[in-house]
């Protein structure tokens, strides 16, 4: 049987989803010009992984339960908005820096694992997420393709996200775009502090609406 068309589906709907904007651009793009290009890609990598999460369930078929499961679905929604409310708060207090602009990452610049976690927890936590690979799977994928190939649509995806935001980290670090950014480097992180919080009761409002 020929798996193309299907795999070809779900890379353009993939693609498609992935450079929207949405929390984890707003993400890699604070990481990137807050703490520099390290913490960015670790990020991005979290980002894969929580979305392989996502992936993971639909394969195992419990996607289906957390979409007719209203519980569990308005558990996700607001343990998602809580921690983009937190990520928020956090962003709005940067504060100037001082000295000279070094393009070096700040004293704050996260570890390696909270890095990675910080990108991991804002995918996985993500209801927009969970409900587009819910969506996805029965409507691109044949109840017939043999799990193998779906493992293998799973791994590409999960793969091309951690490429795309190490991509996307790689251009918002490169020294002449970081330059400009640093300087008004605090409004900037504040400004993306009011985006997560926006996403945050975007999500808490759909959930009471």
């Amino acid at each position: 049987m020929n798996y193309w068309p299907e795999f070809l589906t779900i890379v353009v709907a993939h693609a498609l989803a992935v450079a929207s904007p949405g929390p984890d651009f707003a993400l890699v793009l604070r990481q990137s010009l807050a703490h520099g290009r390290r913490t960015a890609v670790w990020s991005s990598i979290g980002i894969g992984c929580g979305l392989s999460v996502h992936i993971s369930y639909c394969l195992l078929g419990l996607g289906l339960f957390l979409k007719n499961s209203s519980v569990a679905l308005a558990t996700v929604k607001f343990l998602g908005a809580a921690y983009l409310l937190y990520v928020g708060v956090q962003a709005l207090r940067a504060q100037p820096r001082s000295g000279d602009l070094e393009l070096t990452p700040g004293p704050a610049t996260p570890t390696d694992r909270a890095a990675w976690l910080n990108g991991f927890l804002v995918n996985v936590l993500n209801p927009k997420a969970a409900l587009f690979f819910i969506s996805l799977f029965p409507l691109a994928v044949s109840v017939t393709t043999p799990k193998l190939i779906q493992v293998g649509y799973g791994v590409w995806m999960t793969l091309s996200t951690m490429a795309w935001f190490s991509f996307v980290s790689f251009v918002f670090t490169r020294t002449e775009v970081r330059r400009r950014f640093l300087a008004h480097g605090h409004w900037i992180d504040r400004a993306l502090g009011v985006v997560f919080i926006g996403f945050a009761l975007s999500l808490v409002l759909a959930k009471l609406g």
